[in-house]
């Protein structure tokens, strides 16, 4: 008994950090570049405790659908609290009513585009598997992938690109956040120059364009979800330069010219994946410009 109160006070609770209802304001909004840093150390310290909730997890699929689970809710709710108190405001851009539709438009777009960029290296021969199926690991991959897509999303677009643009405008923010997107992925172990810049473009522009078209931060998460997992955890091959993570589906191997394929880096730093992400992020700039969501800097 309860537990089932407890559970039902921590529902209640989330209700009204993302209830779309005025907040009446306790204390003056902070300066952008205040909040920037204090909601950017908060986050980043999540994604922290976020590595360490996948090193538990490890390759156990139960276990990995619980962590991202707890990851997701756990990041989610931060990230209303922390608007909510500093800037004494609705969570808008995770509007509730919205999650359903943007998360599956997003999330199914993500997955084409990637597949669309892997025919193409595919038609030039250049993948090919080994070993079997694996569908736990396809379970594995998606728990993972849900609390990287959520919490990376919630930084880069929902804390970077979107208090950026309060003291830059959209395209300083695109510039910064795409830029500090693509550096974070030198990080890993196979990670190259180009990969990074690859991952700046294809991901960091395109992911920043989405949410200035919409304003929604489910629509970047269901993208940068549906990419990941279809990259990661259907085909089988090196995500963004890091090729320690759990087999997926399939386990791909990539033959052929680094420019077509990507190399250690993987499919993201090939030449298709760019253009084909050009094509969506072209299509969100102007959107975002027809319906006047394109700032000046301030």
């Amino acid at each position: 008994m309860d537990l089932t109160k407890q559970a039902a006070r921590f529902t209640a609770r989330l209700s009204t950090l993302f209830a779309q209802t005025p907040v009446v304001a306790s204390r003056r909004v902070r300066p952008a570049a205040v909040r920037l840093v204090v909601s950017a150390v908060a986050l980043i310290a999540v994604m922290g405790a976020a590595a360490g909730i996948r090193a538990v997890a490890g390759a156990d699929p139960v276990l990995s659908l619980i962590g991202g689970a707890l990851v997701t809710v756990g990041a989610l709710a931060a990230y209303a609290a922390l608007v909510r108190a500093l800037e004494q405001r609705p969570v808008t851009e995770l509007d509730p009513a919205r999650a359903r539709r943007d998360l599956s438009a997003g999330t199914l777009t993500g997955l084409a585009l990637f597949l669309a960029a892997f025919a193409l290296i595919a038609l030039f021969g250049g993948y090919n598997t080994e070993g079997g199926v694996s569908v736990g690991g396809a379970i594995t991959v998606f728990g993972l992938m849900t609390g990287v897509a959520v919490t990376e999303e919630l930084l880069f677009r929902g804390v970077l690109f979107r208090l950026v643009e309060e003291l830059a405008g959209t395209k300083g923010a695109l510039a910064v956040s795409a830029v500090l997107f693509g550096g974070l992925h030198l990080l890993n172990p196979d990670a190259t120059v180009w990969g990074a810049l690859a991952i700046a473009v294809e991901g960091g522009v395109m992911l920043g364009a989405a949410y200035a078209a919409t304003r929604s931060l489910w629509v970047p998460i269901g993208l940068h979800l549906g990419w990941n997992y279809a990259l990661s955890g259907i085909v089988g091959v090196t995500v963004s330069g890091d090729d320690t993570g759990p087999r997926g589906l399939l386990q791909g191997v990539l033959s052929g010219p680094e420019a077509l394929t990507g190399g250690a880096f993987g499919p993201e730093a090939s030449l298709f994946a760019i253009l084909v992400c050009a094509v969506p992020t072209v299509y969100c700039l102007r959107a975002a410009g027809r319906r006047g969501r394109i700032t000046a800097r301030a």
